[in-house]
Formats: structure tokens, C-alpha cells, sequence
């Protein structure tokens, strides 16, 4: 029988073809996956909250700046038609977690919920983190809305956890307790409201220790930061900057949100924040040079919100936008992308690519060179993002939210239809939109077109999905024409 011989430590090993070919199949895969994990990328999604779609500077904000997301912008790539995947906090974290539209996942609203434990709600982070990936979720978890599971991070695939499990929790800027990896950390010089400690400074620098520890692997952090969400709370050398700069001021009372004297100033001060935040990651990953293998992408979770002593009004927050948090229409839901990766992203371009969070996994997932998810609604922006290949684009994308009477939203190309008072009528009349030529949403064109009309309440019922655990009123029979 033929056999191989090579050496070994001096000893000489003899393989018989059979052998010869295990070895050699050993050999391939482990070759193939050590340049798999060399090109993969480290991939950062940062995430603010509440931040509006006219926010930034390099979004056409004009009265207060934001310098270093300004240059991440004009290092890379800035996006004018993204979506959040909701209008409020859980069910938007819950879409760019999964890939799934709110027609589709588990934690659809703000309440008593979370993600159920795997094979169940499978994350992005626990698909990175099976491809090699080191994983970190630093901030607000979007994993859950109200709940004490500081584990529940660690168990849906983040190796490493340190923040609030609540967003309950989050609305205080001073915590008296954080999570770090199931382990309660109290913090006794704060009460909440007011404190020693702000829970940014802490994320800022656990997030750059993290990032350094890990810079020779690929790796996945979702810092989930919670500016500008009220409470307003901003460390004072930072509101001092802006005290005075936006005339006399209107004191907000205590009553949820914590009282503020200032809300304007403490408003822009917190932005501000946020963009140095998202500046000091920057500068580190230059610093460690890894800037060329890292992405790094910026975004909000809804639209901006009237809490607090905060008004949308006060900085033109939604630009040309109707609406705000809570709201379907473009102030609710359309909000900031940025993305950066410098030889990877081109700089200073703009994409008027309609796209959605839920996309993040699938995109994540094409730049670590694996599958994306089975039951994903999401699509991958990395042809747009690299300028190679072709770009798959929506048929349409889809919103549902169950405050307020329930709400139904859909977009397909120019149009935008919105469904009210879903709980009284699930099928009750549309309202519709040509957002090419009616951005701000005040024309109302439905009799006009009931051929679309049709089309787009057609795609509500085909996109919901009955939920477990929150519904919609019972559906009542179709009008007849």
C-alpha cells in the first residue's frame, strides 16, 4: 500500500492516503478560517437615543453644531432615507437586533418584555460571535424593556455586558445600579436624578478599554448611548458651554423626568456629548491603527421626543419631517446613518438608498462573511457601502406600533401609507403620501389613487404577523367596494 512520510519532531510519521487526505481536509478548513477571521472586520454599531433626523449639523441642522460626527460623515458615508425600525425604544432595538420588521419579532412594543432565550429571538451578536467574532454590548440593552435579567445580554450572545438592563433604568443618567456581565455594580454617590457618577463617562471609558483589549481579534460592540433621551442630563462643563446661547428659558417642573432650569442649553449639551463620544471611539480606533479593518456606524432608534422640558420645535429636531417619537409618519421613523471604514467606505458620499435597521445583521453578516440570518427581512447595504456589486433593494418596508390606538405604516418607492386607530378598524381607511413631492407629509392623496391604496393595505395584512403577546383588535370583516 502506498504511504507518506514526513517528519514530526524529529520522529518520521508515515500516512496512508486515506490519512493523507483527513489531514490535508484538517489542514484546508483550518487555513480557510484563519483567513476568514483576517478579513473580517470589526464592526461597531453605535446607537443614540432619540436623536433626531435633523439633529446633526451634516444633516442640516443650523443651530448648534456637531464637529466630529460632521467628519465621520465626510470620511464616509451618510445616509438621507434610513429607518429605524420603530417609533419608541424596544421594538426599534429589537429590528437591528434580529433583522426583523415589527410585522415580524417577539418584543414589538414598550412594556413587560424581552427576548426569549436561544434557539429563540437569535441576535447578530450570537451569529458574529459563532464566526469568531469577540462581542460587547456597552449602554442601554435592547434586549429587554423592563427588566432586572442582568444575564439576559450574556445568554444572546455578547461576551461581555456592561450597562443598564432597563430602559426604565436608563432614564437616569446618575444609576444607582449598572450591570456588568450579571453582576450588579451599585454606584452609592448617586441618586438617580442627580449624582457623582454619569453613566456616559462610564460607557465612554469601558467601551475604549474594551475596543483596546480586543483590537487584535474581529470583534462586535453595539454601544448603545443614551443622549439625548430625557432625562435631560448632561455633566455641567458641558451645559456651561451653551448656558445663555438660546435666550430666556422656560424651567421644566419635576414630575417622571428630573426638573431642568435649562432645557434648551442642557438639550444641545447633550448632543454635544454624543458627538464627542462617538469622536473619541474614532480617535482610538486611528490611534490603534485599525481604522482600515474597522466600520463603524452611527445611528438613532427613533425620532426625537417631547419629554423633559425638550420639544422637537426648539432646534427644528425633525427638519423638514412631519411628526416625532411616538409618531409613523417621516419625524417618527426616518433618522441618521453614517458609516465609516477609511479605504473600505468611500468618503464624503451621500446615499438616497431606502433602507431600514433591520438591514444591520444582513450587512454585518456579508462583511464577516457568513450567512445572514434564515428568517431575516433585511437586506445588505455592502454593494452601496463598498461601491462593488449590486444592490438589492426593498419591496417595500413595513412599521406597526400598538400605543396610541395602533398604528400601520408601509413605504414602497414614493409612497408612504399610514394606517390610524388599527385597535377601532383593522382595515379603516389609508392615508397617503408622494414623499418625492411631499416630503413633510401634509397632503393627504388616497382618493386619488386607490389602485396603490389597495397595494399598500394589501402589504399590512401580508407583513403582521399575530403576536403572543400583544394584538391588535380583532380583525373585522373587509368592506365590500
Amino acid at each position: 500500500m502506498a504511504f507518506l512520510v514526513f517528519c514530526m519532531k524529529g520522529d518520521v510519521v508515515k500516512l496512508t492516503p486515506v490519512k493523507y487526505r483527513i489531514l490535508f481536509s484538517i489542514l484546508s478548513l483550518l487555513f480557510f478560517a484563519a483567513s476568514l477571521q483576517a478579513d473580517q472586520p470589526n464592526i461597531i454599531w453605535i446607537v443614540a437615543d432619540d436623536l433626531g433626523y435633523n439633529d446633526l449639523s451634516c444633516m442640516g441642522q443650523k443651530h448648534f453644531k456637531t464637529p466630529r460626527l460632521d467628519q465621520m460623515a465626510a470620511e464616509g458615508m451618510r445616509f438621507t432615507q434610513f429607518y429605524a425600525g420603530s417609533t419608541v425604544c424596544a421594538p426599534s432595538r429589537a429590528c437591528f437586533l434580529t433583522g426583523q420588521h415589527t410585522g415580524h419579532i417577539y418584543q414589538r412594543f414598550n412594556g413587560k418584555v424581552q427576548f426569549r432565550d436561544d434557539p429563540l429571538d437569535i441576535t447578530i451578536a450570537t451569529l458574529l460571535k459563532k464566526a469568531g467574532y469577540k462581542t460587547a454590548l456597552i449602554g442601554k440593552s435592547g434586549l429587554a424593556c423592563n427588566s432586572n435579567d442582568g444575564k439576559l445580554p450574556n445568554r444572546k450572545g455578547f461576551d461581555y455586558f456592561y450597562g443598564y438592563s432597563s430602559h426604565t433604568g436608563a432614564h437616569r443618567y446618575y444609576p444607582k445600579k449598572l450591570w456588568k456581565n450579571g453582576e450588579a455594580i451599585k454606584f452609592d454617590d448617586n441618586q438617580g436624578y442627580e449624582g457623582k457618577t454619569y453613566s456616559g463617562d462610564l460607557f465612554l471609558k469601558e467601551s475604549l478599554q474594551w475596543i483596546t483589549a480586543n483590537k487584535d481579534n474581529p470583534f462586535f460592540l453595539h454601544l448603545a448611548l443614551q443622549q439625548p433621551h430625557a432625562d435631560l442630563q448632561v455633566p455641567d462643563s458641558y451645559r456651561k458651554k451653551f448656558l445663555g446661547k438660546f435666550g430666556k428659558e422656560k424651567p421644566y417642573k419635576k414630575s417622571f423626568y428630573r426638573g431642568e432650569a435649562n432645557p434648551k442649553a442642557t438639550t444641545v449639551a447633550m448632543i454635544t456629548y454624543l458627538d464627542d463620544s462617538v469622536g473619541q471611539v474614532i480617535d482610538l480606533i486611528k490611534k490603534l491603527g485599525i481604522e482600515k479593518k474597522t466600520i463603524v456606524m452611527f445611528t438613532s432608534d427613533n425620532g426625537p421626543h417631547s419629554e423633559g422640558g425638550h420639544h422637537p420645535k426648539h432646534f427644528d429636531s425633525n427638519g423638514p419631517l412631519r411628526g416625532q417619537k411616538r409618531d409613523l409618519y417621516e419625524g417618527g421613523i426616518r433618522v441618521p446613518l453614517i458609516a465609516w471604514c477609511p479605504g473600505k467606505i468611500p468618503g464624503g458620499k451621500t446615499s438616497d438608498l431606502i433602507c431600514a435597521s433591520w438591514d444591520f445583521p444582513a450587512t454585518a453578516c456579508e462583511f464577516a462573511g457568513i450567512d445572514p440570518p434564515k428568517n431575516t427581512d433585511g437586506v445588505s447595504w455592502v454593494p452601496t457601502l463598498t461601491g462593488r456589486g449590486v444592490q438589492k433593494k426593498h419591496e417595500y418596508l413595513y412599521w406597526e406600533f400598538y400605543e396610541q390606538g395602533g398604528k400601520q405604516a408601509v413605504r414602497q418607492g414614493k409612497w408612504k401609507g399610514i394606517r390610524l386607530n388599527v385597535r377601532k378598524d383593522r382595515h379603516g381607511k389609508l392615508l397617503l403620501f408622494d414623499l418625492e413631492k411631499d416630503l413633510g407629509e401634509t397632503n393627504n392623496i388616497a382618493a386619488e389613487h386607490p389602485d396603490v391604496v389597495e397595494r399598500l393595505a394589501k402589504i399590512m395584512d401580508q407583513a403582521h404577523i399575530p403576536s403572543k403577546v400583544v394584538s391588535f383588535s380583532p380583525r373585522k370583516k373587509r368592506r365590500q367596494k
